[in-house]
């Protein structure tokens, strides 16, 4: 039954509302104490856009390879962020997701299996913040389109992806504390390799099968091509979802086939 996801959308989904809750209470204790409170949701990626056009826009008068007019450089780049910042926060907190809460752990009805949820539930919150500010930049540099619409769409494999490799994370960060210093290191090479600073074409060709089968790069440039307004690659995204949607469910498995030794290491 493990291996069902409409059983796993339905646990899930009983448990929205503690669920919700969880997220929320992760979101503000970040914040808490900060002079701007959680207006700094709204204020980090605002200003992080606008060092963005400053950098790229002023200093290095960047381009995108083959591009000659259209979008700028610096929201090109922001809008391979948005997709990287969403599963890179997911995962890079998800080894302490269940660690840092051992007495939910140890209590025997608590659901466990939406501990590693929370953070992706709170970089969603924040991919939100930074998506209606990539809309309001798009309009203001007058390249607002219809096909943006997809971009939230778009995610779904990224979201499923980073589901699974949460669930995988956790757990092994339950009984290997360094986990907690490995993934972030991991996520800080992939952003690297995936091709959120460079489009796919800029790779050498040697190396384009890799980027090609790589779901993460897969998500970021139709993200991405939904920004410029052009024509979104869908059989790479189709192929990332079914990726993405088999990592969360053997992710889920091996969560769940682990969580009995939980307790005792805790």
């Amino acid at each position: 039954m493990i291996f069902n996801p409409l059983r796993i959308v339905a646990d899930i989904w009983r448990h929205r509302y503690l669920l919700g809750q969880l997220i929320k209470r992760d979101v503000l204790l970040r914040y808490r104490g900060a002079m701007f409170g959680v207006l700094w949701i709204f204020l980090s990626p605002l200003l992080m856009l606008g060092i963005f056009a400053f950098v790229f826009g002023h200093i290095f008068q960047a381009r995108w390879p083959q591009q000659q007019e259209g979008l700028p450089f610096w929201l090109i780049l922001y809008s391979g962020l948005i997709v990287f910042n969403i599963f890179a926060e997911a995962v890079s907190r998800s080894p302490s997701a269940v660690r840092g809460y051992p007495s939910f752990v140890k209590k025997i009805i608590f659901p466990v299996e939406i501990l590693p949820l929370v953070p992706l539930g709170a970089g969603l919150v924040h991919g939100a913040f930074n998506f209606l500010i990539l809309l309001a930049a798009l309009a203001w540099t007058g390249n607002l389109h219809v096909q943006i619409l997809f971009f939230p769409l778009l995610l779904l494999p990224i979201l499923l992806l980073a589901l699974g490799f949460s669930w995988f994370l956790a757990a092994w960060g339950v009984f290997i504390k360094d986990m907690t210093q490995i993934v972030p290191l991991f996520v800080q090479m992939l952003m690297f390799l995936s091709p959120v600073f460079y489009p796919v074409s800029a790779v050498p060709e040697v190396l384009r099968p890799i980027y090609l089968h790589n779901p993460l790069g897969a998500v970021i440039e139709a993200g991405r091509a939904a920004a410029l307004g052009t024509s979104i690659p869908w059989a790479p995204w189709i192929t990332a979802l079914a990726v993405g949607l088999a990592i969360a469910i053997l992710g889920y498995a091996f969560f769940q086939h682990s969580r009995e030794e939980f307790a005792d290491a805790l």
